[in-house]
């Protein structure tokens, strides 16, 4: 009997033991990219024949021309043109715009929604978005999808979590719609009224593993209730939440349409916009003083306003401000990018497909960016707004390798970002046909 008990314990030993020296040998492997066309740091000349050297899951270092190390691993890249991973600033991972969906909340558990979740996680990180902020679903869910892929154990962007968004009772992240028993039974457990109530959402939030505190300031889109998009906490309540999230080391981004919401939250010392569908030059003003980001999800609006006129899943409140809010948010990229806005990306995904996350910059080519600025929203200005900028959002020494490629010049044509070629993040290769 103690010789068996023994036995099992070596047994348990050996698979114990044996990933971590397998890890150990994939952490002093060498891998070397030979990059043809290399913008290392967006905003900077892209540089020519370039060789990214990385070791584990960081960048080691760069080195001019095409070096091959002896014992390296040599990924040709020669004939592409490679990036930073994107990072995108507003997702939600967990469902899908389309029928049913308003229904989830009564027919799917947080596993199925988990479940769900790691299917568009996979699809975003082939799409090359290697980081994403998930701004609001089901709490612990996305805790799971968030560890799950930190862990390793599937593929996707590497995630930070707002869980459930902090909303009046009765706003855009509550329940709406439905017959009183279902709202009794289903309202939000983050739905706070008054100071204590919303001091104590945020505090429940963090305590959960909340990465970044979500609140919806003005009503929405797509919440089925004649409540409009403007202003829906008191004043009062916006300074408790960002307070109360301030010190204790989290940041606030607000959901803000209207303009009322908007100024109060900025006013309040709030930390970035989700949006911004009717900000005004007091807006701008106020983002600029605040060092504040802007995340317009151009892509959001445009595609309630087309499936306003397309699908017949919509109710009456949804396709009637999905009409009005929809086509005037390319125009607010316009007004913030030339009032010196610094702009985050960020595209909503969850209300558009999952995957067709870089439609957003040829949206905001349209509203004026040129296609450096484009991408330096989803690199170096995303990066620094998920407070993410020490590891990524370029290609440089000691930084995280996420690094992805097409097969374009995508400063000539923005489009090419539609069809990525290569995705590496962390070191480890996901799309590389």
């Amino acid at each position: 009997m103690l010789k068996t008990a023994m036995s099992a314990i070596a047994l348990i030993a050996t698979t114990t033991f044996a990933p971590s020296a397998l890890a150990q040998d994939a952490e002093d492997a060498l891998t070397v990219i030979h990059a043809g066309w290399l913008l290392a740091v967006p905003g900077e000349d892209p540089l020519m024949e370039q060789s990214i050297l990385i070791r584990g899951e960081r960048v080691e270092g760069i080195e001019s021309g095409y070096v091959t190390p002896d014992g390296a691993t040599i990924i040709d890249l020669s004939d592409d043109y490679v990036m930073p991973g994107f990072i995108d600033s507003h997702v939600h991972l967990q469902s899908e715009l389309g029928p049913g969906r308003r229904f989830n909340t009564f027919t799917m558990s947080p596993s199925d929604l988990a479940f769900d979740g790691a299917v568009n996680a996979g699809t975003t990180l082939r799409a090359g978005f290697t980081t994403v902020q998930d701004v609001g679903g089901s709490f612990e869910a996305s805790l799971a999808l968030r560890d799950a892929i930190n862990d390793g154990d599937i593929p996707g962007p590497r995630m930070r979590i707002a869980g459930s968004a902090v909303t009046p009772t009765g706003g855009h992240a509550d329940v709406n719609g439905f017959s009183l028993d279902v709202l009794h039974t289903f309202a939000s457990e983050t739905a706070c009224n008054g100071e204590a109530q919303c001091r104590e959402a945020v505090r429940t939030l963090i305590r959960g593993g909340a990465d970044v505190i979500k609140i919806t300031a003005t009503g929405g889109v797509l919440s089925d209730t004649a409540a409009g998009v403007e202003q829906q906490f008191f004043d009062d309540e916006l300074s408790a939440i960002v307070e109360a999230a301030h010190m204790m080391g989290r940041r606030v981004t607000a959901h803000a349409h209207g303009v009322t919401g908007i100024n109060s939250f900025l006013e309040a010392g709030g930390d970035s916009i989700e949006h911004g569908t009717y900000l005004d030059r007091e807006s701008i003003r106020l983002m600029r003083r605040n060092g504040a980001y802007l995340v317009p999800t151009v892509l959001a609006g445009v595609t309630v306003a087309e499936m306003a006129e397309t699908v017949d899943f919509m109710t009456d409140n949804q396709r009637a401000k999905s009409r009005e809010v929809g086509p005037l948010m390319l125009e607010m990229a316009r007004r913030a990018h030339e009032g010196g806005v610094m702009i985050a990306f960020g595209t909503d995904s969850g209300v558009s497909r999952h995957g067709v996350n870089a439609r957003e910059f040829e949206l905001l080519v349209e509203a004026g960016l040129t296609p450096m600025e484009a991408i330096v929203t989803a690199t170096i200005n995303a990066s620094r707004h998920v407070q993410m900028d020490g590891d990524i959002g370029t290609i440089e020494a000691g930084k995280l390798a996420d690094i992805i490629a097409v097969d374009g010049n995508p400063l000539e044509n923005i489009s090419e970002l539609r069809d990525m070629d290569f995705v590496m993040k962390g070191g480890e290769v996901y799309l590389n046909p």
